[in-house]
């Protein structure tokens, strides 16, 4: 058995997505509760453009590698891996990182068994989109039946995931930005959102007032970050949560921003990540997952939208389309 495999790499460690390639690596090896997987697709998510630039805090017990999530076929398990997980077995899951490669040595705690309901593709589009809607909405916010929910970015594929789950759940309204009318009429037509709002062409938050009859949003769960910081204090009701899960808007706020807010209405505000999280916290979310989104997954409740599938030989390609931020949906790539 060869003691190498392929794998992404980056010329000079960091850089601009022309710097990506596929190199040979050493082969990772299944220790502990470990499998070691040989992975058939895997899926792209912005924080690999960050990682792919060294603007990333990148785990202690990452691999250099690219990639969080993926699927494929354990070839073989460390000498304690969890009960039921076994060589041979079609696995989908979440990892530190290593996912953009042939083969990933991972936790079988972060592992789920493939439906044969599922496509590899629509697996590796599961564990970093949907564990980390799971996360923002029960164990940081707090979300329960009743609530009315914001989601920031509509057509990005944790916004996808969390439309879905707040309307299968009970939320009093689904509310939903993007910068696009054609994002919009999707988060309300395929994903059931109540309404949808244009950030760039009107006042998303005086449409969230009237929606909700000027009492204000109970979550928002925002990836923009500086740029909406004031309209989210605004748009948010009392006693209202605002999760944080990245920045794209920036990070330095505007000057005459006004907190008061956070006293006035009592708001909360909270910062997540997900990959910075220990197994354990990890293996919980994953067992939701498992427990409540898988089932819907299987028979079509729950959409997994998939915007693009390329050979990780495009690599370079799959990333720029993230870049663009013109898709709805997941990019995933496949390995033959």
């Amino acid at each position: 058995m060869s003691e190498t495999m392929k794998a992404v790499d980056i010329k000079g460690g960091a850089g601009p997505i022309e710097n990506l390639y596929i190199a040979d690596i050493p082969k990772p090896k299944a220790t502990g509760a470990q499998a070691l997987v040989k992975i058939k697709a895997f899926g792209l998510n912005r924080m690999d453009l960050l990682q792919r630039e060294g603007q990333y805090p990148v785990p202690p017990q990452a691999p250099k590698t690219l990639g969080v999530e993926f699927s494929g076929i354990i070839e073989a398990v460390g000498e304690a891996p969890e009960r039921g997980f076994k060589a041979g077995d079609e696995v989908f899951g979440l990892a530190y990182g290593g996912a953009y490669a042939e083969y990933i040595a991972v936790s079988t705690h972060m592992l789920v068994h493939k439906p044969s309901e599922l496509s590899w593709e629509q697996c590796a589009a599961i564990p970093e989109t949907w564990i980390t809607a799971t996360q923002a909405m029960y164990l940081v916010s707090h979300f329960a039946p009743g609530k009315s929910i914001l989601w920031h970015a509509a057509a990005s594929s944790v916004s996808i995931a969390g439309i879905q789950l707040s309307v299968a759940d009970g939320a009093s309204k689904v509310l939903a930005t993007a910068r696009q009318d054609e994002k919009c009429e999707f988060a309300v037509k395929e994903l059931g959102a109540t309404a949808a709002f244009n950030a760039k062409t009107s006042n998303w938050v005086d449409e969230v007032l009237k929606a909700t009859d000027g009492q204000g949003v109970d979550i928002i769960i925002d990836f923009i970050g500086a740029d909406y910081f004031q309209q989210n204090l605004d748009a948010v009701a009392r006693d209202g949560v605002i999760v944080n899960l990245g920045m794209m808007g920036g990070i330095k706020l505007r000057e005459g921003t006004d907190i008061s807010a956070f006293v006035r209405k009592r708001v909360t505000f909270k910062g997540s990540s997900l990959r910075s999280r220990d197994e354990a916290y990890q293996g919980k979310l994953r067992d939701q997952l498992v427990e409540h989104a898988l089932p819907r997954f299987r028979d079509g409740r729950f959409k997994l939208l998939i915007d693009k599938v390329l050979p990780w030989e495009q690599i370079q390609e799959a990333q720029r389309l993230l870049e663009e931020n013109k898709t709805k949906g997941k990019v995933i790539c496949t390995i033959e």
